[in-house]
């Protein structure tokens, strides 16, 4: 949602929906069911909103070296507005796999997409994410 706050009303959004219509679950994957709620969510807010606040830039680290903590805000800012430059189709599937860890199936079943799909969506926005570090100077 590149703002905390949002993300955190659309959680929230996202826990209600998932209250309101948990009658609709019938005990399959629950994370996928989840984060299929919030992905629609998400996508229904960011229809009416689209906000072009920056994401903020306090990091906690708990890196006590001053330059080792610099460079590691540097990095994941970086990364940061590498990501904010990918198309949400591919933000999204690396979001999900990379950094919630879910397997090829569940994001075949969270985005409503066949599995090979999904593997060829994830490559290329692994190679445009890895392109657009090397542009900023992060990845060598």
């Amino acid at each position: 949602m590149r703002n905390e706050h949002d993300a955190q009303d659309l959680a929230q959004e996202a826990c209600l929906r998932a209250l309101t219509f948990f009658h609709g679950f019938h005990g399959e994957d629950g994370r996928g069911w989840l984060l299929t709620i919030v992905r629609n969510t998400c996508y229904t807010w960011l229809r009416k909103n689209r906000p072009s606040e920056e994401p903020s830039e306090d990091m906690a680290t708990e890196d006590p070296d001053p330059e080792q903590q610099h460079l590691r805000q540097a990095d994941a800012e970086a990364l940061r507005k590498a990501l904010d430059r990918l198309p949400p189709e591919f933000r999204e599937v690396l979001v999900l796999r990379e950094m919630e860890g879910m397997s090829y199936r569940q994001l075949a079943g969270i985005l409503d997409l066949p599995i090979g799909t999904v593997m060829s969506r994830l490559a290329r926005a692994r190679k445009r994410l890895l392109h657009l570090l090397k542009e900023s100077g992060v990845a060598a």
